[in-house]
């Protein structure tokens, strides 16, 4: 499978994340949004501006310059001091972040971005692009702005996310290279001397120096520029060292010779859950995920994931639905070293067991959930989760089968086995409006009414639309004579034109 790599470019991460902490730790009113920003560091022994936010850079003011320049230039930019540590502590929170979201292998891109090996996990988004917008909407949610880029390589990945001036690119595979091609030198990550010097000797973009050849510019310019050429068009493997929280329990075992064949594998990924449930039985926890890194001589990383319905140790289960998940994982060459984490460790739920005169426990299905969830895909398994909303068609939706436990409360009323999606409409003849109808005629077929019950008075949900004002509706449950059970409603309060269009529906079968 080829590797497809994302690079997400946080231009403006430093001044971004300052504008919401450090300044309020001293005390100090953020700066408004259209407020020039930069942050200073110390370079040799002049302080010089260390980044910006966009506003600061419309202004003019540039990387590198003399902080007395800076304030000369723009009379009302705001200064802080460069916080390297706080800004590393928080994009590893976000690399983590990530890693929960989309992939286990993410790790910091340098001290403004982020790397992710995308490499078979886009499908679960409906494809590379949506991934891409998703990721995006989500950082923007969060009040960050971001390019992203996803190529055959980490070093082409992340040339286009800096280098394209477009907020998303989306490189076919096998196309890296054509791609890169006109990109400045500078997108090569390579030191801002050698960056100099390459184009002193005229070399301005990456396509000039990939046909130059590599003998020549080696003996005269070093190994550097040749190693981050073949790393960008992926010729050389650049492995990514995954971020793990620091409380994420893991094991790791080493081995002294590679091992490739699937049941070997098999063999020690089963010892190593066997450790990893030991470690989580000593701090009371339980698997809600667990990722299973197997690291390979080529330095290429290959994972599998499986999530959980509930938090679990049993050892025999998660090590079947683990070794479901090899057939995807490509040994290549070997593996050397297999690393697997539970980085979503939870509270282990306690049941009390059967007890003589006790009623029979409901069936655990948790079990079965988890086995479709990695047979099918987690996107193919949902469940019905309650919505509060009085309106029967807006209180439950899907969601996924893994997703945390529901905790909004249902209605306590009555409500049919089977509801329709689309109320059904149906012919009554009804003495008053309060009154349920005497009969009525669904799909041909005439019914009499024997019992009812209602009416139960539903209203619009007014802050979702001004036309929700002043409906209603007006539920029944109805029996027939020959014993079935149905919910009907009538569309307003049987009088007031403005509450409805005053027509019957059936909108469910009791069982």
């Amino acid at each position: 499978m080829t590797q497809r790599v994302i690079s997400v470019f946080l231009p403006h991460w430093p001044t971004d994340r300052l504008a919401r902490t450090q300044g309020r730790a001293l005390g100090k009113a953020a700066p408004p949004p259209d407020a020039p920003v930069a942050m200073v560091a110390r370079i040799g022994r002049r302080r010089a501006v260390a980044a910006m936010n966009p506003a600061a850079a419309a202004a003019g003011l540039r990387i590198g310059q003399a902080v007395a320049q800076a304030t000369a230039t723009i009379k009302d930019l705001v200064l802080h001091d460069l916080d390297a540590a706080g800004d590393g502590a928080a994009l590893l929170r976000l690399a983590i972040w990530a890693q929960r979201h989309y992939s286990p292998v993410v790790a910091a891109d340098g001290a403004d971005g982020l790397v992710i090996d995308a490499t078979g996990c886009a499908h679960l988004f409906g494809g590379e692009e949506t991934m891409l917008i998703d990721l995006r909407d989500r950082l923007a949610k969060a009040g960050y702005g971001a390019q992203l880029a996803i190529a055959d390589s980490w070093g082409g990945a992340h040339a286009l996310a800096r280098y394209s001036r477009r907020s998303i690119v989306v490189v076919e595979p096998g196309r890296t290279g054509r791609e890169l091609k006109d990109l400045p030198v500078a997108a090569l990550r390579l030191p801002g001397d050698l960056v100099l010097t390459l184009s002193r000797l005229g070399f301005d973009t990456i396509g000039e120096l990939e046909a130059t050849k590599k003998g020549p510019l080696a003996h005269r310019l070093g190994l550097e520029p040749v190693r981050r050429l073949d790393q960008a068009f992926g010729r050389t493997a650049e492995p990514i060292e995954p971020v793990l929280a620091p409380e994420t329990l893991r094991v790791r075992r080493v081995f002294a010779e590679p091992i490739g064949a699937p049941e070997t594998m098999a063999r020690y990924l089963g010892q190593l859950t066997g450790e990893i449930c030991a470690a989580l039985e000593a701090v009371g926890l339980g698997a809600r995920r667990l990722d299973a890194y197997f690291m390979r001589v080529d330095n290429r990383i290959e994972t599998a994931r499986i999530s959980l319905a509930q938090p679990s140790r049993n050892v025999a289960r998660l090590t079947k639905l683990l070794c479901e998940k090899l057939e995807t994982v490509d040994p290549g060459f070997g593996v050397e070293t297999l690393l697997l984490a539970a980085p979503g460790a939870e509270p282990l739920g306690w049941r009390q067991g059967d007890v003589i005169g006790a009623s029979r426990p409901a069936a655990d299905i948790a079990g079965l959930v988890d086995t479709l969830s990695v047979r099918l895909g987690a996107q193919a398994v949902y469940k019905i989760v309650n919505v509060p909303s009085d309106l029967p068609e807006r209180s439950v939706r899907k969601a996924p089968a893994l997703s945390p436990a529901d905790t909004a409360e249902a209605t306590p009323w009555p409500r049919p086995e089977r509801l329709f999606a689309t109320p059904e409409p149906i012919e009554t003849l009804a003495a008053l409006p309060d009154h349920p109808p005497v009969a009525f005629t669904w799909r041909g077929v005439r019914r009499r009414v024997a019992r009812a019950d209602g009416p139960e008075r539903l209203f619009g949900e007014w802050w979702r639309s001004d036309a929700e004002l002043t409906r209603s509706r007006d539920y029944f449950q109805v029996e027939d004579e020959a014993g079935e059970r149905f919910w009907i409603f009538r569309d307003g309060d049987g009088e007031d034109a403005a509450s409805g269009s005053q027509r019957w529906y059936l909108h469910g079968v009791f069982g």
